[in-house]
């Protein structure tokens, strides 16, 4: 029995309420979580997951994942041969059996019913289309980031969620990173005084749509290009797509590239302002930034930092690591990034740095994924809901819309949608391609 079923799930509820609770009350909690010193569960109790898209981003999510004693890994789907094998040597390697199912088509992985919950790590074109099916089949998803390649995607995902009662968390692991946490807390403390500007760092955008030269297509044993593609525009086979070529492309990747750093320093953002069931109103695009605007006043700079492909020049990265943020308020400010280092004026700041905000790395999943799994045993939302989810992403997906069109454009946030502007809602959504009975 799996946590899938209800008559198990009143059973691990009841056991495991007391000691999960803690860590869907937010960040702090959870970092207190001894995360991987759970004690080892009954079969009926263990959680079990399967794993949707797996590439070198999944690989990180899950070697943090796998330490859990209370969660296993039992299945694996991907389109390519390669990296299905390359997973199952992983996971079997760890639990040193051979246990874990392979599949290329993950629609099979989700018909089974001992699958409580899957961690879904595809290409941006898949995030919501997956996740959608995920929690329509019955199972909780924790989706890498961007979660919807369009504002409409965004929409549907966190409806459908909302609908079938899922637990998700989106891969914004910066939310239960202690240096990020610090940062955060401080502005809702007001030690900060007033918060006037914020500032959320990103590629530089891009948008590009040249296809790749056209390469003999393999056997879909080899790399399924349909379901590679999914709700993807079609276009002819090249294995550097399947690589990583296909970031940057318009018909793969998110808003411009400007979700892929945006997707956790704009949330960082919504979050210190306390705005995460609203969004910006007001989204102006100069050379080097957009300048976006809350009803209360607080600007929020997207600031256009790092070049996007390998370029390792000063502005790459900065001596705070990848996605800095910071906060200005009347009477003082900080700034963080992943290296864990914080900043802080006035100098009295400096002085509360905790010696555990020092110690995890913003690339650190451990803390938000042990988030994921006790929520699942409580029923509650993560820090990273799907409503989390949906204001932060669509206020990225705003913002890239008003660097495509170069342009100031003013969203209300209660239609989602633009006022006045025609074309900027065209943009909100793009059509499918249609894959399910292609072969």
């Amino acid at each position: 029995m799996s946590l899938s079923q209800p008559s198990n799930r009143r059973t691990v509820l009841k056991s495991s309420l007391a000691a999960s609770a803690a860590a869907c009350l937010g960040p702090i909690a959870s970092n207190t979580l001894a995360a991987t010193q759970r004690q080892t569960p009954s079969p009926n109790e263990q959680i079990q997951f399967g794993i949707v898209g797996i590439g070198p981003r999944c690989t990180y999510d899950v070697k943090a994942m796998l330490p859990f004693n209370d969660v296993r890994c039992v299945a694996i789907a991907d389109v390519q041969a390669s990296r299905r094998d390359a997973g199952k040597q992983l996971v079997d390697g760890f639990y040193n059996n051979q246990d874990c199912k392979l599949y290329s088509d993950f629609r099979e992985l989700l018909d089974r019913k001992d699958i409580d919950a899957v961690l879904i790590a595809t290409g941006d074109r898949w995030h919501a289309t997956a996740s959608i099916l995920a929690a329509q089949a019955g199972k909780d998803v924790y989706s890498e980031k961007p979660c919807g390649i369009t504002i409409e995607a965004c929409q549907k995902l966190a409806d459908t969620i909302n609908q079938t009662q899922r637990v998700f968390q989106a891969g914004t692991q910066r939310r239960s990173v202690p240096n990020f946490v610090q940062a955060v807390e401080w502005v809702h403390q007001g030690k900060l005084g007033k918060l006037q500007t914020m500032h959320a760092s990103v590629y530089i955008p891009v948008l590009e749509n040249n296809w790749l030269a056209p390469q003999p297509q393999p056997d879909k044993s080899i790399v399924d290009w349909n379901l590679w593609l999914g709700p993807a525009a079609w276009r002819p086979y090249n294995q550097a797509y399947c690589d990583g070529k296909w970031r940057g492309q318009w018909d793969f990747d998110s808003g411009a590239r400007l979700l892929d750093w945006g997707a956790h320093t704009v949330d960082l953002c919504q979050w210190a302002n306390q705005a995460d069931d609203t969004m910006p109103l007001e989204y102006e695009p100069l050379a080097d930034k957009i300048v976006c605007t809350y009803a209360n006043g607080v600007k929020l700079i997207i600031d256009f930092l790092a070049q996007p492909f390998g370029d390792r020049s000063p502005h790459y990265i900065t001596r705070l690591g990848t996605c800095p943020v910071r906060f200005i308020g009347s009477d003082g400010s900080v700034e963080t990034g992943d290296s864990g280092e914080i900043v802080a004026t006035p100098e009295s700041l400096q002085k509360e740095v905790t010696e555990a905000s020092k110690k995890v790395a913003g690339l650190d999943v451990t803390a938000h994924a042990r988030n994921f799994f006790d929520c699942m045993r409580t029923r509650q939302k993560p820090v990273a809901n799907q409503d989390v989810m949906r204001r932060s992403h669509i206020a990225c997906h705003a913002a890239a819309i008003a660097w495509i069109l170069n342009r100031k454009l003013t969203i209300d946030p209660k239609t989602e949608s633009f006022v006045g502007d025609a074309q900027a809602n065209l943009l909100r959504t793009r059509p499918d391609r249609v894959w399910q009975s292609l072969a």
